[in-house]
């Protein structure tokens, strides 16, 4: 799989588990350190947790696997990083006050078909 697969793969399980406001931003061209920026939401710390556990298992079974993760469902952002695509998995709360879409908005977002 290419990183956009990698990518929409990952927001489509985002999407089977009922994160909020999922968007995949394309940094390529902005960015020296990834290509993809993914970004979503959790109602509650416990269901960020379980986004994030449900990303790392399922990419881990087609052989991808995090450099890193950063963060615990408490703290209400998690980062996964995976090289040229990084996730943020927030609560809702969290993702308002760092508001990485709008720091990217100068970005292209992917089409989900989700």
């Amino acid at each position: 799989m290419n990183n956009k697969e990698i990518a929409l793969k990952i927001a489509k399980i985002l999407d089977d588990k009922k994160a909020i406001d999922i968007v995949v931003i394309d940094v390529s061209e902005k960015s020296s350190f990834a290509d993809y920026l993914i970004v979503a939401s959790g109602r509650t710390h416990i269901q960020a947790g379980t986004l994030t556990t449900e990303v790392i298992k399922q990419l881990v079974e087609d052989g991808v696997d995090p450099r890193n993760v950063e963060g615990k469902k408490e703290s209400g952002w998690i980062l996964l990083d995976y090289g040229d695509i990084i996730v943020n998995i927030f609560t809702e709360e969290e993702r308002n006050r760092y508001n990485i879409e709008k720091i990217w908005s100068d970005c292209k977002t992917l089409d989900l078909d989700i």
